[in-house]
């Protein structure tokens, strides 16, 4: 019984509800035109899971070094780490086994994708030790954690049509996503939030109102930029834009109205109008690309 409890500890430290992050490893293959190439998709799909392992090795170094003041806080306090349900030498250990593990099969895949994997946890450990004090710079951080995913995918496949326009869409994209997660943490502890996380006393929501509402149009422009101006994209490719500005309003919506977005992957699996409208981009990027 105790056994199945910690595995259920380690599970749930591991946060596995935050893998779906790493699904933009998958851009470039889905936007190269070879999602239904066996070798490059089996490629990608090993990279996503292996992407993963690295990450959750991230949340459990993040955790250890945020475990005192993580204990203050009014939700993370009942994280595994913080609560005590998994000793911090235990957990140590397993993020260290994760990230060694995660390197070393990614090796084997391609020596690009390791590096890419090796910069990106150098980096995120960098975050989670000074960067993440910074204001501003604690979010273009988190922004350059989805580029590093968009550009792993790269490294494992033979690219020949992905734009550099995704990764500037992508950048917009996360520091959108980065501004909300912090407005909805201010939100959440109020005149207390800098006692939680220092970094947040270098906000205020006014001043990441405006700066959400600036990356968000931007957003949308560059995404249409990149619809009008791939060479190779067919002219259908525009009918996606309304449903991406779709979800960035709905997102929006679910910030500022319902005062969630503090953890943008828990909208994502809970929201069903955001989820609905991903589905119906995808589905036309598909179809775009794959039967037209």
């Amino acid at each position: 019984m105790y056994n199945r409890v910690m595995l259920r500890a380690i599970f749930k430290t591991m946060r596995p509800r935050q893998w779906t992050k790493n699904a933009f490893i998958f851009a470039a293959i889905v936007f190269d035109v070879k999602l239904f190439h066996p070798i490059p998709f089996l490629r990608t799909l090993a990279g996503f899971g292996l992407f993963c392992l690295m990450s959750s090795a991230v949340y459990i170094f993040n955790d250890l070094m945020d475990v005192n003041t993580d204990r203050l806080h009014p939700v993370k306090k009942n994280r595994p780490i913080p609560s005590g349900k998994i000793p911090v030498g235990l957990a140590f250990l397993i993020g260290l086994v994760l990230a060694i593990v995660s390197l070393g099969l990614a090796a084997l895949l391609a020596w690009q994708f390791a590096l890419v994997l090796l910069i990106y946890l150098a980096l995120m450990l960098a975050y989670s030790r000074w960067l993440k004090h910074i204001p501003i710079l604690d979010v273009f951080i988190i922004a350059t954690g989805f580029v590093l995913r968009v550009h792993a995918g790269t490294t494992l496949i033979q690219v020949q049509r992905f734009s550099p326009w995704l990764y500037v869409v992508m950048t917009l994209l996360a520091l959108y996503l980065g501004f909300g997660k912090r407005r909805a943490e201010l939100a959440l502890l109020a005149n207390g939030a800098g006692e939680h996380r220092k970094v947040l006393d270098g906000y205020s929501i006014p001043l990441l109102d405006q700066y959400i509402i600036i990356v968000s149009g931007t957003t949308v422009v560059a995404y249409s930029l990149y619809t009008f101006f791939r060479p190779d994209a067919p002219l259908d490719l525009m009918l996606t834009i309304p449903f991406v500005v779709y979800a960035i309003f709905r997102y929006l919506y679910v910030i500022q109205i319902k005062n969630a977005g503090g953890e943008p992957e828990e909208v994502l699996l809970t929201d069903r109008p955001l989820q609905i409208a991903i589905l119906l981009w995808g589905l036309m990027v598909l179809i775009t690309f794959y039967l037209t």
